[in-house]
């Protein structure tokens, strides 16, 4: 990881990503908890996420944008426009004023697709292809540490002085965010030549992810495990209530001891690519999420913490491998429709399940939905390890080959002039 934090460009793309980071790691937790403080209800404290999710359907629609406009000044506007975004959670009063919790974070959710598949296409310009593993593991590894400090921070924040701070805080980080990646100098790659029809520009994505079989793989076993992934959103409140018997700001301290995991998950999940290549990095990332699940069957205060802290830990090693997936197996010109179709893949079904979840805790016992998805995951992770050869490691390391200032014909025409004179 070193290596790529060398770069300056890497370095100051960092340096405005570690901001909006920062925002969103305090705000999506504590506006769940938000709702869950003014309703009472763990569905609706879940739903938040749900109403997140739910927008990245339209992900295909934003990567054909994304990959139709200058991704720099882009990046910079979208990170503005989120802040702005922000600004109705102000106006939160009462359990009445909840629709506007849920209509920012619809939007938020917009947002956030949108700046994913604009991040896709500035790595993959700014990285050479045998750092792309680190560079997705270094933001990973900041993102899941994050989660040490900042849903604590939000929670902290929202019980001190309410949801003014809170919003406050977060829109500086969006702004700063946009600020400092403002200053980064990137050569744009042309823009792709426009295929004759839109609807056939809008499905290029999922063009690419149906026809090139270790994305497909990935895509479908992922896909399979989000299913019931994102029951866990609202099953970690009634986990917390019912099985901890502790308050709902209670989230925030597993969230941060799942940040722990992710800490370790991101520092290994660029070696783990080199090794084990992308599609196993993925399955170990799914499969790993099964017996955390399967933990937090039983309401054990200390089991849980294991739990979750392996849940961290599976979380980088997913996205790591998922991303630096695409970033290698997609041209430069279809790396935006690409990145948000795979966003929409996986989301559409998370969204589902989220939506169920919210639905299902208030009928089922959140014990036997945590065991549902912990046999689930487990499956879909086996899956994913049978495509493993598809993306098998590099024999050796990349030796980097020096090139001349000049070609060769060069050099000779110019040593036989000075041999003459």
């Amino acid at each position: 990881m070193r290596t790529v934090l060398r770069r300056p460009d890497f370095r100051l793309l960092f340096a405005g990503l570690l901001a909006s980071m920062a925002a969103e790691s305090i705000l999506l937790l504590a506006l769940a908890v938000w709702v869950k403080e003014l309703t009472g209800s763990d569905g609706r404290a879940g739903a938040t996420i749900f109403a997140i999710i739910a927008p990245m359907t339209l992900a295909p629609l934003v990567g054909w944008f994304v990959d139709r406009v200058p991704r720099r000044p882009f990046f910079v506007g979208a990170n503005l426009v989120t802040a702005v975004l922000l600004t109705p959670l102000f106006a939160v009063r009462d359990r009445t004023d909840v629709w506007i919790i849920y209509l920012v974070a619809a939007l938020y959710g917009m947002s956030y697709i949108t700046l994913s598949a604009l991040l896709s296409g500035l790595i993959r310009q700014l990285v050479p292809a045998e750092l792309l593993a680190d560079a997705n593991g270094v933001l990973q590894t900041v993102r899941q540490g994050l989660r040490l400090v900042g849903p604590l921070a939000g929670a902290g924040l929202y019980a001190a002085a309410g949801g003014w701070l809170l919003t406050g805080v977060a829109m500086a980080g969006f702004l700063t965010a946009g600020a400092v990646v403002g200053l980064l100098r990137v050569t744009e790659t042309p823009r792709p030549v426009r295929e004759p029809r839109w609807s056939a520009e809008l499905g290029a994505g999922l063009r690419h992810l149906a026809g090139e079989p270790a994305l497909r793989r990935a895509l479908l076993g992922y896909g399979l495990g989000s299913l019931v992934m994102g029951f866990s959103e609202s099953l970690i409140f009634a986990y917390v209530d019912q099985g901890l018997h502790r308050d709902a700001a209670f989230v925030g301290v597993l969230v941060t001891v799942q940040g722990i995991g992710g800490l370790v998950g991101g520092l290994l999940s660029p070696g783990v690519v080199r090794r084990a290549g992308e599609v196993a990095t993925l399955a170990a990332g799914v499969a790993l999420f099964g017996p955390a699940a399967l933990a937090l069957a039983f309401p054990s205060l200390w089991l849980g913490f294991g739990a979750v802290l392996l849940a961290g830990v599976s979380l980088p090693l997913t996205m790591v491998g998922l991303h630096t997936l695409i970033q290698r197996r997609t041209p430069p010109g279809l790396i935006g429709r690409v990145a948000a179709a795979s966003e929409a893949v996986v989301s559409g079904p998370q969204a589902f399940s989220i939506g169920a979840g919210a639905l299902l805790v208030g009928v089922l016992d959140y014990r036997l939905l945590f065991a549902a998805v912990g046999l689930a995951t487990l499956v879909a992770g086996a899956y994913l390890w049978q495509g493993r050869a598809l993306t098998p490691p590099p024999a050796h390391p990349p030796v980097p080959v020096p090139v001349p200032r000049r070609p060769v014909e060069q050099e000779v025409v110019g040593a036989a002039r000075r041999r003459r004179a």
